[in-house]
């Protein structure tokens, strides 16, 4: 039987590393890890969640407890996992700032910028809006125990001692880029072609009479025919990209298992 001494040591042991993989993939997840959340705030969940895991993840930790640089090494290990988990999640979430992009230039409010909490950056005013509703739909779907979950089964992908495959994290990261990418356009593409027709429309009424300004009278146009355009699809739209995120954490946790 474990001393008394002895288990505090390990359960210490087992807590630093997996407050280091939990806190660095909560630092940057959607919703806990957005740049509104306060990083007390942020700090308090991930030591919280790191005590509440232990338990279940505890079973994972190598034993005995290595030197002193051989525990230096799984710390930057698990730093590293856990980087590659809340990137994973993030990219997926980027989907809907490139789709607000997209929709801004179809739309013609592309120099309508505005600071964008989610991203803590300047973003499309569009972009903006359906960031914010993202972070609330991951909310009310319960998509946020989905993530906790996949960073337990994280163990099982990347065990901890064990050296990450950079090849295939890189891979991955490719993969996720280019699927984001692809959400995002296919979100946008009701406005890309009604600005399609917008634009076919602007070049025939050049063609029929010269003299008008077509563009000056085009473009209010324009702009409120998008608006009135997100108005009825905006429900679809996030419909569209819960789902596509929940099949993205899922094929993650599916290639953990």
């Amino acid at each position: 039987m474990q001393s008394l001494e002895e288990f505090m040591v390990a359960g210490v042991f087992a807590f630093i590393l997996i407050f280091v993989r939990m806190g660095t993939a909560l630092m940057i997840m959607p919703g806990i890890g957005d740049s509104f959340v306060p990083q007390n705030i942020r700090l308090y969940t991930a030591i919280a969640m790191a005590f509440v895991l232990t338990p279940v993840v505890q079973q994972y930790m190598p034993t005995p407890i290595p030197p002193f640089i051989a525990l230096f090494t799984l710390i930057l290990m698990e730093f590293v996992v856990g980087l590659f988990i809340g990137t994973i999640a993030r990219i997926l979430m980027a989907a809907l700032d490139v789709a607000g992009m997209v929709i801004s230039m179809t739309a013609g409010l592309a120099n309508a910028q505005v600071f964008n909490p989610s991203s803590a950056s300047q973003g499309s005013v569009v972009g903006a809006l359906l960031s914010m509703a993202g972070v609330l739909f991951i909310f009310v779907t319960n998509i946020h125990h989905l993530m906790i979950y996949g960073l337990v089964e994280s163990y099982h992908m990347f065990p901890v001692g064990g050296v990450p495959d950079a090849g295939g994290m890189a891979q991955m990261v490719t993969q996720a880029f280019s699927a984001s990418f692809l959400i995002g356009f296919q979100i946008a593409m009701p406005f890309v072609v009604m600005a399609l027709m917008i634009y076919i429309g602007m070049g025939v009424l050049t063609r029929l009479m010269p003299q008008i300004q077509v563009f000056i009278l085009a473009l209010p146009l324009q702009i409120l025919i998008s608006i009135i355009t997100l108005f009825f699809v905006f429900s679809a739209i996030m419909l569209f990209w819960i789902g596509k995120f929940e099949e993205g954490m899922v094929f993650f946790l599916s290639s953990a298992n």
